[in-house]
């Protein structure tokens, strides 16, 4: 089984930075479709940003309210994917998840997705 593992998750003010980070136990991560996904509460989960490495270059999605803001990437030779959060607004502050699939590419739906993390608590002050 791959096991997905996030951190990077905090507390931050509005306008603030965050970098989360999703680290995976698999070698050939890198031929992973990365997604995040975040819920707050009493809502249901929502689509963030979706990645792929296509050899030398990459391929991203990105929700329209994190357009902008936030951006997906990944560290191969550390099996890891990030999502840096800019410009941060309360309406931001939610669990992410990270999610990845060896099959198909860029999704927006959770079932796309075979392997999730537990987690990573962001919570945006005014």
């Amino acid at each position: 089984q791959v096991q997905l593992v996030e951190s990077g998750g905090g507390l931050v003010q509005a306008g603030g930075s965050l970098r989360l980070s999703c680290a995976a136990s698999e070698r050939t991560f890198s031929n992973f479709v990365i997604g995040w996904f975040r819920q707050a509460p009493g809502k249901e989960r929502e689509f963030v940003a979706a990645f792929r490495w296509v050899g030398g270059s990459t391929t991203t999605d990105y929700a329209d309210s994190v357009k902008g803001r936030f951006t997906i990437s990944g560290d191969k030779a550390k099996n890891t994917a990030y999502l840096q959060m800019n410009s941060l607004k309360p309406e931001d502050t939610a669990v992410y998840y990270c999610a990845a699939t060896p099959y198909g590419g860029i999704s927006r739906r959770q079932l796309s997705y075979d392997y999730w993390g537990q987690g990573t608590q962001v919570t945006v002050s005014r």
